[in-house]
């Protein structure tokens, strides 16, 4: 079996979503909430493992837990940290960034109960003892209870817009309210700017040409959206308050391993198997993928070839009211948590669920469905043909990779880069002259399958340098000597593409096999991790369950010796992006690990030599100048730049109006900004029509996903850029 090692990184995680929950007009929105508490992907979620049997304190496993955490972390990170009063003081600040970044929920009354822990924390952590923790616990259970109550006040009554209020929206330039009475005013003015929002989101679309239904005023409008405001908040308030001590402890750990790296955390059981699905892109259940609003548990999705899909009576929309197991009464669901109902639904192949729904006619149905492994699709590699009607015999292929998935269990039944060179293959047998490899938006994943991978257009050699904390580096090397494309070969990448993205882009840079292209830096993420299962730090049965631990035990290295951990990989031909202009990547993280350098290695290829980079780039500057498009995204990139900078919102109706109606303004012309590119062909591979066509679901997806990709300019201006390559090989004697 191979080692668990990866390279991952999740661009939004549960601490970034603040920072990137913006509607078209960049305003801080309700969405935040709605995307955490009310709304869930279900496919995804288990919590069939507990890290304690009820909600009650476990001095002694809770002890063992933390105790083993930073025994794992000294012991095996790259680059470990003191546990001191400095770690102590980065802790606390982490944790209550965490806990209230929105700084809504303690006052500086509640911090004069936490600071005298600000430096005690590392004692008590190498001691086992939670003191800081369980009354950081104690004031957030009030405080939940105590905002609950003001929110419910404020929205009890029309909100006063005459008043000329302000909301600062950017949380780091406040400060802890006062007291109580500051706290409930932060309060007031956020509700206001969400009723607001709103209100006058509904006047938007009540202006439009196409608007059918009753219009209403400012006045009835802030009667229903203050209604609505209200109800959002509180099926998220019940969720809080919902929250176990197992939740809050597991925030707590990763508060204490982040300032080591960002990417070092505690799993617990539920999260690591939740992982593990993501990297696999399988799981053995059902196939169906639910949401919740709090009360209902719905069904949104079949995954075509799933059990539920097989069995047929499992429809979309339906409802799921109870859920049972082989000889167990059905339980009622209804209020349950979207993951304890995925918990129950979810089990071992083989073995069966008895589902009660109700249908959409109001109807019931029992149906029982016998648990399978399922192939989540979308998240695995997959390709198409490219053509433009102004070069018809210019058949580019495209394969698009999501992430680097890769299956850890001693099955092994996925592999990204096993799909790829089947890809690969196929495109071969369509005679396309180049092939694309979209790592767009890919965060990375399976070490051993990006190294696989870059082989499969090189003869053999390195293509990274893995460094562990006092080791010379290990050069990573392909060893098979064969070439399953030895053609033009192009890498997109943008600000999103990271990890085991950037060693691939970075390899074949490097070696002059692809031409870079995308926006103007990827990620930044240059660690690798690997899971630790805590449980075998151990021998006391009675504390497990602890869970795992994800360490960054290694940095890795281009080829040439630079990195691309906070520098990333700067394509060879940069391309407007939405992104280009804003602060995005590792080094917005806190605490990332330090960029440096090391001796680079030999090595070489001769299967594919790029002609004159610097016309290839130059061909496609004067494309991209003269496209309408491209500048209309360089133009959206500079007004996003400037409203994400923008974080002070007036909270009077005339004010606001005119705010409001200077971003329509201004966001009018992007809002249509992407359209179907005239003459440029988007289509299936002969090999995969057979599979899309068996399933309605399937094929409609498939069908958005080739309008999306006839809308990609960039992808548009990649092919035009193959075609240079193609052109310029035939010009030099290749082809």
């Amino acid at each position: 079996m191979q080692p668990r090692m990866l390279i991952r990184f999740l661009p939004i995680g549960k601490a970034d979503l603040d920072k990137f929950m913006f509607d078209m007009k960049f305003k801080p929105s309700l969405i935040f909430f709605s995307f955490l508490g009310v709304i869930a992907a279900a496919l995804f979620l288990n919590n069939r493992f507990q890290l304690f049997s009820n909600d009650e304190p476990n001095p002694k496993k809770e002890a063992r837990l933390i105790q083993t955490v930073l025994e794992g972390v000294n012991r095996l990170h790259f680059n470990p940290r003191p546990v001191d009063d400095l770690f102590s003081q980065d802790v606390f600040n982490l944790y209550l960034e965490n806990v209230d970044g929105y700084k809504r929920m303690f006052t500086e009354e509640d911090m004069r109960l936490f600071r005298p822990f600000e430096k005690q924390l590392d004692n008590q952590a190498t001691a086992g003892t939670f003191d800081f923790f369980n009354v950081s616990l104690a004031q957030y259970d009030k405080a939940v209870e105590k905002t609950k109550g003001y929110y419910r006040e404020i929205m009890a009554k029309p909100l006063d817009f005459t008043q000329k209020d302000e909301l600062e929206t950017d949380f780091d330039k406040l400060q802890w309210a006062a007291n109580d009475t500051e706290l409930r005013r932060r309060w007031t003015l956020w509700m206001k700017y969400e009723v607001l929002n709103r209100i006058y989101d509904e006047l938007d679309k009540q202006d439009k040409p196409d608007f059918k239904g009753e219009k209403k005023t400012f006045d009835q409008l802030e009667v229903d959206m203050r209604l609505k405001v209200l109800d959002v908040y509180d099926k998220y308030y019940k969720r809080l308050q919902k929250t176990d001590r197992t939740r809050h402890l597991e925030n707590y750990l990763n508060a204490i391993t982040n300032v080591f790296d960002p990417h070092t955390g505690y799993y617990s059981p539920r999260e690591k198997e939740n992982f593990d699905i993501q990297m696999s892109g399988k799981l053995e259940g059902i196939g169906a993928r639910l949401q919740s609003d709090g009360e209902k548990t719905t069904v949104t999705e079949i995954v075509p070839g799933g059990p539920a899909w097989k069995e047929g009576k499992l429809q979309a929309q339906d409802i799921i009211l109870k859920v049972g197991q082989d000889q167990e009464e059905d339980i009622d669901v209804m209020g349950w948590e979207i993951d304890d109902v995925v918990a129950k639904i979810r089990g071992p192949k083989g073995t069966s669920v008895h589902l009660v729904v109700q249908k959409t006619d109001g109807s019931t149905q029992d149906i029982i469905i016998t648990r399978d492994v399922v192939i989540m699709e979308e998240g695995l590699a997959k390709s198409l043909l490219l053509t433009d009607e102004k070069m018809p015999n210019e058949k580019i292929g495209y394969i698009y990779l999501p992430k680097f998935y890769a299956d850890f269990t001693p099955q092994g039944s996925t592999s990204c880069s096993a799909d790829v060179a089947k890809e690969v293959e196929k495109l071969k047998q369509e005679n396309v002259r180049g092939i694309i490899l979209d790592l767009r938006n890919n965060g990375g994943g399976s070490l051993r399958d990006v190294v696989d991978m870059s082989g499969l257009f090189i003869e053999r050699g390195p293509i990274v340098q893995v460094k562990s904390r006092n080791r010379e580096p290990e050069i990573m090397e392909d060893r098979d000597p064969r070439v399953q494309w030895s053609g033009p070969f192009i890498v997109m990448v943008n600000g999103f593409s990271a990890s085991a993205s950037e060693i691939l882009a970075a390899a074949m840079q490097d070696y002059g096999r692809a031409v870079i292209v995308g926006a103007a830096s990827t990620y930044g993420k240059g660690t690798v991790q690997r899971f630790l299962d805590l449980d075998n730090a151990t021998q006391d049965n009675s504390v497990k369950p602890l869970g795992e631990m994800k360490l960054t035990i290694q940095k890795f290295y281009r080829i040439n010796g630079t990195t691309t951990q906070l520098d990333g990989v700067t394509p060879d031909i940069v391309l407007p992006d939405t992104w280009n202009l804003l602060a995005v990547g590792e080094r917005e993280n806190k605490h990332p690990l330090l960029a440096n350098t090391i001796n680079p290695v030999s090595f070489k290829q001769q299967v594919y030599t790029i002609n004159n980079i610097q016309k290839l780039k130059a061909n496609s500057q004067i494309r991209v100048n003269e496209n309408a498009t491209f500048n209309d995204i360089q133009e959206n990139a500079v007004r996003l730049k400037r409203q994400r900078e923008y974080t002070t919102f007036a909270l009077e109706n005339n004010a606001y109006k005119a705010w409001n109606a200077q971003q329509n303004e201004e966001s009018k012309r992007f809002n249509d900004m992407l359209k179907p590119i005239s003459g440029f062909v988007v289509e299936n591979l002969n090999a995969d029509l057979s599979l899309i066509q068996s399933d309605t679901s399937r094929n409609a997806r498939n069908d958005a996903w080739l309008k999306e990709r006839q809308k990609d300019i960039q992808l548009y201006e990649a092919l035009h850029i193959m075609d240079d390559m193609i052109r310029m090989d035939v010009w030099a004697g290749k082809q």
